[in-house]
């Protein structure tokens, strides 16, 4: 399978959708859907019944998945397309705008 551009913990720009321009850190990166779940972006509401977890139940604002294509990873600042290189025989993701290596 091929290695994923954006992985849990970067910072990622949205650029598309009802969000757009927002930044936020991605939280879960599920690759067979394509998408992504970064805090605090695509909030929805959703209506739970009381558990064990939560004893009164109620309203509760959750965020919700993006596709992967509708993000754009965010280094020094800037958002930036990724692409990879061998170094030292290990691929490595680097920002097509800086040619920076990111890990």
């Amino acid at each position: 399978m091929a290695t994923s551009k954006i992985k849990k913990g970067d910072t990622v720009r949205v650029i598309a959708g009802k969000d757009k321009d927002k930044e936020g850190k991605v939280t879960v990166v599920n690759r067979k859907d394509g998408k992504v779940i970064v805090e605090g972006i695509n909030m929805l509401t959703k209506h739970t019944k009381p558990n064990a977890a939560n004893q009164n139940g109620g309203i509760v604002n959750v965020e919700g998945p993006i596709d992967v294509s509708n993000v754009m990873l965010v280094v020094d600042g800037q958002p930036t397309r990724v692409g990879f290189q061998v170094q030292d025989g290990k691929k490595v993701r680097v920002a097509k705008k800086t040619g920076k290596v990111i890990d």
